[in-house]
């Protein structure tokens, strides 16, 4: 199917990464048997399958499914549901659940991901947005090796600070993303200087990357998408926010009304398909960080600088590659596009996105939209010219991806 030069590349990074590989299905394993024991602990049967119309009340398997995300995710309470469309919905949901005009946001992880920006916004936009609820924000930079500036954020924590705001993943920047062992620390840090402080964190992209998550090292409020990795690329649409009780039941009351809260909501038939991509998360998630660790691999070897290294602890699904040009940028994620089984014939251009501050190049040939638990990438045209890779549901197809990627380049004379 490929050429001989582009099957070393690929048999030469399998070689180098056997070791990592077998470290990946050491997770896989016991995020399966932690996903299957919540399970079986609240007693799931198939009547839980059926779905709720008008109001939604007394949809037991609703409820039992914030009951298993909680236990999963080691917190008192969760609230999962279709009705979120988006991750920064969800995020916006939790964060406007629990902060009040005259509180303040802080985020400690420097400026947050695109998508954010407007939901954050500035005073008096008329937009609806949190400053436009006089809901200060303020931000820390992280430092120049993208650690956490801790003296920084000693002197920024004031007594308006209600929120302290932590992105896991890296979005669109050149950072690691946080490990759950350091954002514990983060946490720890921040409750020493002011203990009633919430500490929220965007869990997007991380779910099952390691064998526990932000809420089990004291995290109060966690929220990510369905269409990421804990819906197992079977959930349609949706999030979930988890966390203590009294802050995800706030939440709710953003969801739907105060009073009313987490008690209805109708399923509309989408329960299955959330409880068997939960199942089959732990496992998809393994299959796209395997992925992620053969693509720097590669680049590496090709003299492209990558972030993480292929042998880094990961945390997250996305792979960064730095590219020289524009046109390597625009070839490689066209190329991942190509690779894919939905919509492989399409041609991706960059294009001002709703939400995102420069023209955006996306791939993303997937059977949910916007899925990115299934193998996508997009980057943001500007300098440097950088590709964030993520997803895919089988490791033979991250593969494909990036050896389509590569004979791209090739083709257009770029390797």
């Amino acid at each position: 199917m490929f050429n001989e030069r582009i099957t070393a590349w690929m048999e030469r990074a399998e070689q180098v990464i056997e070791g990592k590989i077998k470290e990946i299905d050491r997770i896989i394993d016991q995020n399966q048997w932690k996903v299957i024991r919540a399970f079986q602990n609240h007693k799931v049967s198939d009547y839980h399958f059926s779905g709720s119309t008008g109001y939604g009340y007394n949809d037991r398997g609703r409820e039992v499914l914030d009951l298993v995300y909680a236990e999963v995710f080691g917190t008192e309470a969760a609230l999962v549901r279709p009705h979120f469309v988006s991750g920064t919905h969800t995020i916006g949901t939790a964060l406007f659940g629990v902060l009040r005009p005259m509180d303040e946001l802080l985020m400690i992880t420097g400026r947050p991901y695109d998508t954010l920006h407007k939901v954050i916004g500035k005073p008096g936009d008329g937009k609806g947005s949190l400053q436009d609820w006089g809901i200060a924000y303020g931000e820390v930079a992280l430092l120049d090796d993208g650690a956490p500036d801790f003296e920084a954020i000693r002197s920024r924590i004031n007594v308006k600070t209600k929120v302290i705001g932590i992105q896991r993943s890296r979005g669109y920047s050149w950072r690691p993303s946080f490990t759950v062992e350091q954002i514990g620390e983060m946490v720890r840090f921040v409750k020493e200087i002011k203990p009633d402080v919430i500490v929220f964190v965007d869990n997007c992209y991380g779910e099952f990357t390691e064998l526990i998550e932000p809420t089990q090292v004291g995290v109060d409020l966690m929220a990510g998408s369905l269409i990421k990795n804990p819906g197992g690329g079977l959930a349609a649409t949706g999030g979930y926010i988890a966390g203590k009780s009294e802050y995800v039941e706030l939440a709710s009351y953003r969801l739907t009304a105060p009073g009313i809260g987490g008690e209805v909501g109708a399923m509309l038939g989408t329960t299955r398909s959330i409880y068997q991509g939960l199942f089959l998360a732990p496992h998809l998630v393994g299959q796209a960080v395997k992925g992620s660790i053969f693509a720097a691999a590669v680049f590496e070897e090709l003299g492209f600088v990558t972030h993480p290294h292929w042998n880094d602890p990961r945390t997250d699904l996305i792979q960064a590659i730095r590219f020289t040009s524009d046109k390597h940028l625009i070839a490689f994620v066209q190329g991942i596009q190509q690779a894919a089984a939905v919509d492989s014939h399409v041609v991706p251009e960059p294009w001002d996105m709703p939400g995102y501050e420069h023209p955006v190049i996306m791939a993303a040939g997937t059977f949910i939209q916007g899925g990115s638990l299934e193998l996508s990438a997009d980057a943001p045209i500007r300098e440097p010219y950088i590709a964030y890779m993520q997803g895919g549901l089988t490791y033979s197809h991250c593969k494909l991806g990036v050896l389509t990627a590569l004979q791209n380049m090739i083709d257009r004379g770029l390797l």
